[in-house]
């Protein structure tokens, strides 16, 4: 497919789309921008649709599942973005702007993001899975790609003060362990969008495991949702050509401070003394 002219495909397939398929056309054409940053299940529920439907949309357009759709929907609206005078980057920052202002529209992008992210957060969900963290025989961290990079921060970070953390690198890996989970032990799935099959998995087998299982992610309505005991919202919007982008990254980061935090306040003498021990560990490792 020319990734240039998506949206015109789509216009030009319009006539040939079953009922229900129109209706996701109709709302992608008069929404794009919008689109880039739902969920199947959040895009799904918008055209009052199934998300069978939404999924037969993308196979009707010759794509292999919904993230090939949002990459292609992207690509297509960047073209369209980089013809145009007034190109931008980032949303508000322009071509045009001077390092100076380009710095501060940073700034200020990146100040909203947690302002945003600290407004989603709910007091009885980050109490609910510190407890279970705290009284878990193993805490594991899940993710994959950029999600993955954010799992093994959190890991590094808990290290200091436990250690019954864990975190593998390789999905097969994620895979085996998150199918020999046990009910004492809480699973932590870092997923941006909820959608990615890996981490679905992750989630699947440590739920039918009867682990309890926390989910980090920007849809509250996205598949993962329904594999988790409870949801973290970050507050980034993250489109699908921005994986890992700095806004998401520092959503996430600000999460895991907080459960840190949280984390070693409950469990002040036995993280304090962990945290000794693991800095002390390090010290000739430095100059």
């Amino acid at each position: 497919m020319n990734q240039d002219n998506f949206i015109t495909q789509i216009r030009l397939e319009y006539q040939y789309l079953t009922k229900a398929e129109k209706k996701v056309a109709d709302y992608i054409l008069e929404n794009a921008q919008e689109v880039l940053f739902m969920s199947i299940t959040d895009l799904a529920a918008a055209c009052k649709v199934g998300e069978t439907t939404v999924f037969r949309f993308c196979k009707s357009m010759k794509l292999q599942g919904y993230q090939e759709f949002r990459i292609q929907l992207s690509l297509s609206m960047q073209n369209e973005e980089e013809k145009s005078e007034q190109e931008t980057l980032n949303g508000n920052i322009g071509m045009e702007d001077s390092f100076s202002m380009m710095v501060q529209k940073l700034l200020n992008s990146n100040m909203s993001v947690l302002m945003e992210t600290n407004a989603l957060l709910n007091e009885d969900t980050i109490e609910a899975l510190v407890d279970k963290m705290i009284s878990a025989k193993r805490i594991f961290f899940f993710g994959v790609g950029a999600s993955q990079v954010m799992a093994m921060s959190f890991t590094n970070k808990f290290l200091r003060i436990s250690n019954k953390v864990y975190c593998f690198t390789d999905s097969h890996m994620q895979t085996m362990v998150a199918s020999t989970l046990e009910p004492d032990d809480v699973a932590i799935v870092v997923s941006y969008s909820g959608s990615t099959k890996d981490s679905l998995l992750f989630a699947k087998l440590a739920k039918s495991k009867g682990a309890y299982v926390a989910g980090i992610t920007k849809h509250k309505k996205s598949p993962l949702t329904n594999y988790v005991d409870v949801v973290l919202l970050c507050g980034a919007n993250e489109g699908p050509l921005q994986g890992g982008s700095t806004t998401a990254v520092m959503s996430q980061m600000f999460i895991m401070d907080v459960l840190y935090i949280e984390f070693y306040r409950k469990t002040y003498d036995d993280s304090y003394e962990n945290n000794q021990k693991t800095s002390q560990s390090i010290i000739d490792k430095m100059y």
